[in-house]
């Protein structure tokens, strides 16, 4: 007899691809000699850890500000750190967002950071078709899909979702348009991390209230802010936000704090439109489990109110020192093997294209980095096995029957947060011997190869 599942269990009770990658990181990784270029945990030494001690005590010596912070909270989140947010939003300008799109637009805080938010939106909007970019957010809408929702990826070009690819693909779901039940786009693409121009954004923002009004029905469109924070590039045009200029009130944005301060954290909010779907979404934080730890949020605050500017700054300097010294690596060691490199101007992902080196779990490539060729000389001796090193292969990253399948099986993304950045380039060296390895494969006789 076996337990009866509903169809997302069913999905679910085969673990996928990146989650088993999770679990063999959990497992396996040897803190000092493999290297982590995969797994997108932020670089240790930018969590700001004196301060979050600070915070703490604040919290806990001013019961008159931070009110029973230690209980429960209200579903719609802290006031004292919505307040914050709003008020670095303003002051700062990010987003360029003036003070009358924030009075008139709400705020909510998940209930365990952005993922929270985005695993909401599949509780309370009409299955149906999810339109986002190719690569896409392959955490997301791997989850999207084993919940029944139908992912729509749409390759990009260097400014975002390709609009000429997405009208063509538009057109041809004919009928079919009207299962469409919103648009999401990272705007500092995780895993590519394609930079989302101004202009894009708007255009997005147009084809999707285009669309609405065709239809007769407000499709909702999710900017998932994730990496904007870290716009560390000085030349990089600074982000302008679609929702003074959203008309319909079908555009929304999902921010996190998560990293800028601390991913523990789990701090995590949605700015936009008030009305049904805000409350639908708040009432899903109260049946996930009352609202985000109170005294985190508190926290939160007290950090956005005293800390935040110089946290920021101090970040961006780290990550723009390791995307330069990174991408000098990158060109040094993988340059002439390279069909194409993004990344490096915001957030902390390279995604590299290789010309004709496959990436793929199970090829030669990604066997040389784990360490599982079967061949000593390669892997080393079982009790001492060489150093391996972690990447997100491409075919991961973009839809399985999508344009990019072919191509995905080329690429990888790595992460420059985690790992100092000499061994980032001396991971960059073994991608090296890794290429000339697969390459040298290839080339030989199949009897020589087996």
């Amino acid at each position: 007899m076996q337990t009866q599942l509903s169809s997302y269990g069913q999905a679910s009770s085969t673990p996928s691809p990146v989650s088993r990658m999770m679990a063999d990181f959990a497992d396996t990784f040897r803190d000092g000699v493999d290297i982590n270029l995969g797994v997108g945990y932020v670089n240790e030494k930018t969590i700001p850890v004196p301060a979050l001690v600070d915070a703490v005590r604040a919290v806990a010596a001013d019961p008159a500000k931070y009110r029973q912070a230690f209980n429960y909270g209200s579903p719609a989140g802290s006031e004292n750190l919505i307040a914050s947010i709003r008020r670095f939003l303003l002051e700062s300008g990010r987003g360029r967002l003036d003070a009358a799109t924030l009075a008139r637009k709400r705020m909510a805080i998940g209930a365990c950071g952005a993922t929270s938010i985005l695993d909401a939106l599949v509780d309370v909007l009409p299955p149906g078709i999810v339109v986002t970019s190719d690569p896409m957010y392959y955490i997301y809408t791997e989850g999207l899909m084993r919940k029944g929702f139908e992912v729509l990826a749409v390759p990009e070009d260097h400014e975002g979702i390709d609009l000429a690819i997405l009208r063509r693909k538009l057109d041809a779901l004919g009928d079919g348009a009207r299962r469409i039940s919103f648009f999401y786009v990272v705007t500092v693409n995780n895993p590519s991390c394609t930079v989302l121009s101004n202009r894009r954004r708007r255009a997005l923002l147009d084809a999707a209230s285009e669309l609405s009004r065709q239809q007769g029905r407000l499709i909702p469109i999710f900017y998932d802010l994730a990496y904007e924070l870290l716009l560390h590039d000085p030349q990089a045009e600074p982000f302008a936000s679609v929702l003074p200029v959203d008309e319909l009130g079908i555009a929304y944005e999902i921010g996190t704090l998560s990293k800028i301060l601390a991913p523990s954290l789990r701090i995590g909010y949605l700015l936009g439109p008030d009305g049904p779907l805000m409350n639908a979404l708040i009432q899903s934080t109260s049946d996930t489990g009352f609202s985000a730890p109170l005294f985190v949020q508190e926290m939160s605050s007290y950090l956005m109110d005293h800390c935040i500017g110089a946290q920021l700054d101090a970040v961006n300097a780290g990550y723009r020192e390791k995307a330069v010294a990174v991408r000098a690596g990158i060109e040094r060691e993988l340059g002439t093997l390279l069909a194409e490199c993004r990344g490096g101007s915001a957030g902390f992902y390279y995604y590299l294209t290789f010309k004709d080196v496959e990436t793929c779990p199970g090829s030669d490539f990604f066997r040389f980095l784990m360490r599982t060729t079967g061949d000593a000389a390669v892997d080393g001796p079982a009790a001492e096995r060489k150093p391996s090193v972690v990447y997100i292969p491409g075919e991961y990253c973009v839809h399985p029957h999508g344009d990019l399948a072919e191509r995905g099986k080329r690429q990888l993304r790595l992460s420059y947060a985690f790992e100092d950045t000499p061994r980032i380039l001396q991971a960059l060296a073994l991608m090296r011997d890794a290429a000339e390895y697969a390459q040298a494969r290839t080339a030989a006789p199949a009897g020589v190869r087996a």
